[in-house]
């Protein structure tokens, strides 16, 4: 018998703090219910931002609060020949573009095409223009080769037409996982999403779903301000012909001011926590479990 598969896949990035404790803590608890398995992936693909460091303090806090998961640990960092090959198919298969137009550059195309109600994704981000799109391929391969910076995007409308069928994910209901309801994958949303950097063969949707499939994952159980996102994947996983786990995107640990906690606004982190004497038990208390 196959068992049930959940992971807790933090970025090295920064300190954990107690929005990450909850999502690490109640994927081990739903885990045990099933007699499932707890895998940790370190999902570092930005090499610029994550450091051994952060991924230290990521082992000494988890550890702390009492997990324990299988090995070994699957670092991205050490996969980017596996996601390489996956990008090459995309781009034989033409599903994705080299696009070269930076944020400055996105915004000044928008401010001179004068369309204040330019669409944006779930996460406000002006979606990408549809330039790049058309240019020719003998212009492509110029830029490239001169050396201008650029990222591989997903053309979204080619995709969706490859699929060719309207796409949905189970979502449980809440945290007994006794439910699911079907939820309409909205990919479109997102615009031409960046699948991978000229640098960095990968983006975190690409990853994501390459490493929930190799690595088995059933259930993915993470936060809600990643609910829309899943549209992506979905599609990603119809192209690739991957699996689908099933979802819940649990609730959000917030801050005294309402707004959900963040490692790059510094918010308190684990180990700050535990130097002051909190306890593990304690912080279980804190995140509701």
């Amino acid at each position: 018998m196959t068992l049930l598969t959940f992971r807790f896949a933090p970025s090295p990035n920064g300190e954990l703090h107690l929005g990450h404790a909850f999502s690490a803590l109640l994927n081990q608890k739903l885990a045990r219910a099933v007699g499932g398995r707890l895998l940790l992936r370190i999902e570092d693909i930005d090499t610029t931002r994550c450091s051994p460091e952060f991924e230290a303090g990521i082992f000494t806090d988890l550890r702390w609060l009492g997990l324990a998961w299988e090995q070994p640990v699957r670092r991205q960092s050490e996969h980017f020949a596996c996601y390489e090959t996956v990008l090459d198919r995309l781009i034989r298969e033409d599903l994705v573009y080299p696009a070269f137009m930076s944020r400055s550059e996105i915004r000044a195309f928008i401010t001179e095409s004068e369309k204040r109600d330019w669409p944006r994704d779930p996460d406000g981000v002006p979606v990408y223009p549809a330039v790049d799109k058309a240019l020719p391929a003998k212009e492509r391969r110029r830029r490239i080769a001169e050396g201008a910076p650029f990222a591989w995007r997903l053309d979204v409308d080619a995709a969706m037409a490859r699929v060719g069928k309207d796409l949905s994910w189970n979502e449980f209901s809440d945290e007994s996982l006794s439910a699911t309801r079907v939820v309409e994958a909205r990919p479109r949303d997102w615009g031409d999403v960046i699948v991978a950097r000229r640098e960095i063969p990968t983006s975190y949707h690409l990853a994501v779903v390459v490493d929930d499939a190799l690595q088995g994952v059933s259930h993915v159980v993470r936060g809600q301000d990643l609910y829309s996102a899943t549209g992506v994947q979905r599609l990603l996983q119809e192209l690739l012909g991957l699996p689908q786990p099933a979802y819940f995107h649990h609730r959000l640990i917030l801050g005294p001011d309402g707004r959900k906690l963040s490692k790059s606004l510094k918010d308190t982190g684990l180990a700050v926590l535990r130097e002051a004497g909190v306890s593990a038990h304690d912080v279980r208390r804190m995140v509701g479990l």
